[in-house]
């Protein structure tokens, strides 16, 4: 008895392209804060995991240096942040996640007002 696989490949019809965007935030310089700012992070609520992945974020990362956030943000081709903060404002989870993290992060001392995450400008790339 002989079997035949067949193997069927249906090309993507639109490429997508990924996009990296690179944020930071500082946090209060409380040790106490920095630790419950962390244990909310390693259990987000799932409405905001799902906020950030219906907006368009396929990766997020974050990471910390003693009070100072780094976020790396990538994208596909539906993300803006016009239409992020649009949909933040529409939700209220992530409304009630804002409101609570400002307990634990302050505003850089160039942001703008109620700004929080601030996008950094790349200023390097090495190609190898």
């Amino acid at each position: 008895m002989k079997f035949m696989l067949i193997l069927s490949f249906t090309p993507p019809t639109k490429l997508c392209t990924m996009k990296r965007h690179c944020l930071t935030v500082d946090l209060k310089d409380d040790a106490e804060l920095i630790a419950e700012y962390e244990a909310y992070h390693r259990e987000v609520w799932p409405e905001i995991k799902k906020s950030i992945l219906d907006s368009g974020i396929t990766n997020m990362e974050i990471y910390r240096f003693d009070n100072h956030l780094f976020m790396i943000m990538e994208t596909d081709d539906s993300f803006t942040f016009e239409r992020k903060a649009a949909m933040d404002v529409a939700n209220a989870k992530v409304q009630e996640w804002e409101q609570l993290m400002w307990k634990f992060q302050q505003p850089l001392k160039n942001a703008k007002p109620g700004e929080k995450w601030v996008l950094m400008e790349k200023i390097f790339e090495l190609n190898g």
